[in-house]
């Protein structure tokens, strides 16, 4: 059985209770957006269902219906019998044109109004990090920066730099702001792989990321605010570059009816 890593914070909000939504979608898309981000990770055993049912706050038979329909997914597997219960399995990498097409759905004007969006929560969970975190607190930040400079696959550094988000919010010790990382980073975070798949711009995206866990650990709130804020836009500038960009490969694609 694997050990999640994953820091206390961000796995506190994974498994908090889905709230007023208690029903069946609600739990399929709390779970299946902790496998996209990979704070889920492949192979990992969820709770049982007595545990699991009660931490997310529905029925046992909400939380059945909701593993069935993960299973469906492909992203759970349910073993029988000694040793059994329901684990993880992360999908394999998305195809580029299913994410064109993902992208295509979205304007410019709604790209840049996530990002406006995206950059003050993320700005500001690294502002209260800076201000409460204690140095010896980032090991998860820095175990995701190592494993996304290693990460050979877009699909892994998508998932990885949509954790590191999620795991730096968890660092500001504030639940609402995880909780909406991890909401932003489903409706955002798989298109995120296409803004990574230049190699050249990795290691400037490593390095700034390196530069905000140092400004984390010095207490520098306003550094390291500016420095979340800077990453969050990057990489939507680069997303809503290749939304306009007509590359003949169907990443942009057409624009829907009515939109810029």
């Amino acid at each position: 059985m694997l050990v999640n890593k994953l820091s206390g914070g961000a796995l506190h909000a994974v498994f908090a209770p889905v709230g007023n939504l208690a029903r069946v979608d609600a739990v399929v898309r709390r779970l299946a957006d902790a496998i996209d981000l990979g704070l889920l990770a492949d192979g990992e055993q969820l709770p049982g269902e007595s545990e699991l049912s009660a931490r997310l706050g529905v029925s046992t038979v909400t939380l059945r219906e909701a593993l069935m329909a993960l299973r469906q997914q492909g992203l759970v597997t349910t073993r029988r019998g000694r040793g059994g219960g329901s684990f993880v399995t992360v999908p394999d990498q998305p195809p580029a044109a299913r994410l064109g097409h993902r992208l295509a759905d979205w304007s410019t004007e709604e790209l840049r109004d996530l990002g406006d969006h995206w950059a003050a929560i993320s700005g500001t969970a690294a502002r209260l990090a800076a201000e409460r975190t204690e140095p010896g607190d980032l090991a998860a930040l820095l175990r995701s920066l190592d494993e996304f400079e290693a990460a050979e696959d877009l699909a892994a550094r998508g998932r990885i730099y949509g954790r590191f988000h999620v795991e730096l919010a968890a660092a500001a010790q504030s639940a609402r702001l995880t909780k909406e990382e991890i909401r932003i980073q489903a409706e955002i975070g798989a298109l995120i792989c296409l803004a990574l798949g230049e190699d050249d711009g990795l290691a400037s995206v490593a390095r700034l990321q390196r530069a905000l866990i140092r400004a984390v650990r010095d207490g520098d709130a306003e550094q390291a605010g500016s420095l979340a804020e800077r990453r969050v836009r990057d990489a939507m500038a680069r997303l809503i570059e290749l939304r306009l960009a007509d590359s003949g490969q169907g990443l942009s694609g057409p624009d829907p009816p009515g939109r810029p």
